[in-house]
């Protein structure tokens, strides 16, 4: 869903979506056991944000499918190639996967393998990773502000946090 606000456009994503903006531009979405991948360009306020709902696909095919992570991170890899830039030169941020189913092969659970498949793609892809806030048990909500960077988050019970360079910070509610 995209709305106009009086600073530019805020995107909502919802599973399975991905997208890709500038300075202008506010992405959003709510997390559970799915995991979201901010991913910003501080020089040229570029930015995107992938929300996946499985790691990856059980017959891999030549159509990319942003629920899974691998594909999500490579649709962004490609916007990023025709932006002219470098992953190299994106500062990436991780999110989500709450518990909440307990399903899966071998016991481990949606939100478990999510989380594991973040971590290895940004690091198959080279990106430097500034921040985390993955794991728990409660849902997440965040804006990610592409001018700045910043991601807020409200986990759970309505507990604000503003992520920037770094880690998450405490509460600003």
């Amino acid at each position: 869903m995209t709305t106009v606000s009086h600073s530019g456009i805020d995107i909502f994503l919802h599973p399975g979506e991905w997208y890709f903006g500038d300075r202008h531009t506010r992405i959003q979405t709510t997390l559970g056991s799915c995991v979201a991948v901010t991913l910003w360009h501080s020089k040229l306020k570029l930015g995107g944000m992938c929300h996946y709902m499985l790691p990856g696909k059980e017959q891999p095919g030549a159509t990319l499918n942003a629920r899974y992570g691998h594909d999500a991170l490579q649709l962004l890899m490609a916007e990023i190639g025709r932006q002219g830039t470098h992953p190299s030169n994106y500062e990436a941020k991780l999110f989500g996967g709450a518990s909440m189913f307990e399903t899966g092969p071998g016991g481990s659970s949606v939100a478990r393998r999510n989380i594991m498949a973040a971590e290895e793609l940004v690091q198959h892809h080279g990106l430097s990773v500034l921040a985390r806030s993955l794991g728990g048990s409660g849902y997440r909500q965040l804006v990610f502000d592409i001018a700045t960077g910043d991601v807020w988050l409200r986990q759970g019970e309505g507990r604000t946090e503003e992520v920037q360079a770094g880690s998450v910070s405490g509460d600003v509610a």
